[in-house]
């Protein structure tokens, strides 16, 4: 379903906003009709023109108020619960309005428009979640936006919730496979090669008498595989920082989500990025200049190098930055992986690395080789901040539970680089790595962006 609520929750925004400019439109006309000033004359005067300009402030103002109203909250979405959320969100709106021609009465004086714009708009905007959710479903129904199911436990216990998808698909969930525990899952060649394919969203687990390791076990496996898990309620003694409930069939079901950055955290942390990239690209285009001029001029080669990366969800990408070693510094790096300075991890580190340039020592003693990174934060592969981007030959040595290092977008600076510390073991970079993707919000985006520059100054980042 979580597919199918986020396109909703987008589309619903612009929706919502030529929805409420239409009522209040409806609620003007409908005031100067025939058949209302006969029976009320009109006193009330305000050209068309200059009604249009306040309505497209009126609307505006309505989605921030229903924004925070929770009308685009990515959660199951059911139009039973949509009709008090419209009139809560809607009236709250109109008590703003009020409140606005209080304190300024030249802005609107129609009580009528205001009653009727109050009522037609929450006719309309229930009409309009009709017709959304029911185009939801029709697709949902055909097969489109379905996320796909893994379904654990005993066959009793998985049959309720089995039978339940299978009717109802408006539920957004598709059962693709079915095993009695995550040992048989994983002698599955076919499942596991769809797990791997990114052809799985979720596991579900329905039988609640597995022991504690198994459970561990259990959510280890889905952390590592990018899965969102659900079970049946009361069947983990042990806590997440991040639960959804819902019910199927009448079963209470909890979902465990390892990042608070999922729906419009996401949306919120994209368009930041968005923002502070272009403005950082402008600001920085001199140093741009200068630092690909030093390049060419200090040795031959290409000015910008591309290194293969692993992204969000194990997807390799293209990491771009100013090349500070010799030309096809690759092949040579065979030859010195035996005087590794990194012992406590996959990661590669020499401090005398003869690959290195002159000009390449300065550019990454300041950090300036990372500065192409922000091609990639606007081509979506990388964020602004987030766990530091590994190889795919590191990735493929880490230790279970590392893993979760791939579940969003590596970011060019992170916890770890803003630590105070330099030449952190790789075990600690995991875990404040981690911790960032467990505690996500905008304002931790903020803080360490802001300790960046400072810890580039000190020599912090490792």
């Amino acid at each position: 379903m979580k597919k199918a609520n986020f396109i909703v929750n987008i589309a619903l925004v612009p929706i919502d906003f030529a929805t409420v400019f239409l009522a209040v439109l409806s609620a003007y006309f409908l005031r100067f009709s025939e058949s209302i000033a006969e029976i009320r004359p009109v006193f009330f005067e305000m050209p068309l023109n200059e009604f249009i300009s306040l309505t497209f402030k009126v609307a505006f103002l309505a989605i921030v108020v229903f924004a925070f109203s929770g009308f685009y909250a990515m959660r199951d979405k059911k139009l039973a619960r949509e009709l008090p959320k419209i009139i809560n969100g809607v009236s709250t709106l109109g008590i703003i309005i009020v409140l606005a021609i209080f304190w300024q009465r030249e802005l609107f004086s129609s009580r009528f428009i205001i009653i009727s714009a109050w009522l037609i708009a929450i006719i309309y905007l229930f009409i309009i979640r009709i017709i959304v959710f029911s185009i939801r479903n029709y697709f949902l129904k055909k097969g489109y936006g379905l996320s796909k199911v893994i379904v654990l436990g005993n066959q009793a216990s998985r049959k309720i919730i089995i039978d339940t998808y299978k009717k109802n698909p408006q539920i957004g969930l598709k059962t693709v496979a079915e095993f009695d525990t995550l040992d048989d899952l994983e002698n599955s060649s076919e499942i596991i090669s769809q797990i791997n394919n990114k052809k799985v969203d979720n596991i579900i687990q329905t039988d609640s008498a597995i022991d504690k390791d198994q459970a561990l076990n259990l959510l280890t496996y889905c952390q590592e595989n990018h899965l969102d898990l659900k079970y049946v309620a009361s069947l983990f003694q042990t806590q997440s920082l991040h639960l959804n409930i819902n019910s199927v069939a009448g079963i209470p079901i909890v979902e465990i989500q390892g990042t608070p950055l999922d729906g419009w955290r996401r949306v919120y942390k994209k368009i930041f990025d968005l923002l502070i990239t272009i403005l950082l690209i402008t600001i920085l285009s001199p140093v741009f200049i200068i630092t690909a001029i030093a390049i060419k001029l200090n040795s031959p080669g290409p000015i910008f190098v591309k290194l293969a990366r692993v992204g969000a969800k194990g997807r390799i990408f293209k990491m771009y930055k100013f090349r500070s070693m010799v030309k096809d510094a690759h092949i040579m790096k065979p030859e010195i992986m035996q005087y590794n300075e990194r012992v406590d991890g996959p990661l590669f580190k020499m401090k005398n690395d003869p690959r290195v340039t002159k000009i390449g020592k300065f550019i990454r003693r300041t950090s300036l080789d990372e500065l192409p990174q922000l091609f990639n934060v606007l081509g979506g592969t990388m964020s602004l901040v987030g766990p530091r981007p590994h190889e795919p030959e590191e990735v493929d040595k880490y230790q279970r539970g590392y893993k979760k290092l791939l579940s969003i977008k590596p970011g060019i600076t992170g916890m770890a680089q803003v630590s105070g510390r330099a030449n952190l073991v790789f075990a600690e970079e995991a875990k404040l790595d981690i911790f960032y993707i467990e505690n996500w919000s905008m304002l931790l985006d903020l803080i360490i962006l802001l300790k960046t520059p400072i810890a580039i100054i000190k020599g912090d980042q490792g």
